[in-house]
This record gives structure tokens, C-alpha cells and sequence, in this order.
């Protein structure tokens, strides 16, 4: 029933730029916040990108901000991140959340791989 599917990731140089992207399904997608998060091994989950469900009021990590933008676009059920200027330590992977109205509802992606590398 629900989905969300991410893509976009891959390998890219340093300083270049990504689009990842999360595609829901199975939900009110307009009703929902969606946010990114991001996880390498051996460190915690990290909140990278958020937007909210009424408004499109964004928040981002300290460690991108200024370089990832994250949008939606409701008639396509999709929410995008936009990664620019890129380093080597974004590499990760990058993971699309859904919070519902009530806390308790909350679905999570996949994932996709993002390799920062020359």
C-alpha cells in the first residue's frame, strides 16, 4: 500500500550537483511533511532536508545548508532534493521520509546510494 521510492543517486565529482528524487504512493501525499536523512556506516541517521505539509516551510542540517534544497511538487506525489556543490562527506545513504498527520504515521524509502568522489 504505501511507497515511496527513491532515485537519482550515483557517483559524481566533487563540486558537482545530484537530484535525488522520492516518488509516494499508497498516502495523502499534500497531508504529509517529507524529509531527507542521510546514514554512512558507523554513524546515526542524520536529518538532512525537511518540508513542511502546509506552508512549504523548509529546514535543513547546519552541514548543507546553502548548498541542498529540498521541494514537492503535490500533483506528482514527489519530493525532490536538489544537492549542489558537493563534498565528500555527503557521500551516504540518502533516505525519503513521510510524517503523516499523527506522529504514529511515518514510512520510510529504501534508500539511494550518493558516492562523492574524484
Amino acid at each position: 500500500q504505501v511507497q515511496l521510492v527513491e532515485s537519482g543517486g550515483g557517483l559524481v565529482q566533487p563540486g558537482g550537483s545530484l537530484r535525488l528524487s522520492c516518488a509516494a504512493s499508497g498516502f495523502t501525499f499534500s497531508t504529509y511533511a517529507m524529509r531527507w536523512y542521510r546514514q554512512t556506516p558507523g554513524k546515526e541517521r542524520e536529518l538532512v532536508a525537511a518540508i513542511s505539509s502546509v506552508g512549504g516551510v523548509t529546514n535543513y542540517a547546519d552541514s548543507v545548508k546553502g548548498r541542498f534544497t529540498i521541494s514537492k511538487d503535490n500533483a506528482k506525489n514527489t519530493v525532490y532534493l536538489q544537492m549542489n556543490r558537493l563534498k565528500p562527506e555527503d557521500t551516504a545513504v540518502y533516505y525519503c521520509n513521510a510524517k503523516g498527520p499523527i506522529n504514529e504515521w511515518q514510512y520510510w524509502g529504501q534508500g539511494t546510494q550518493v558516492t562523492v568522489s574524484s
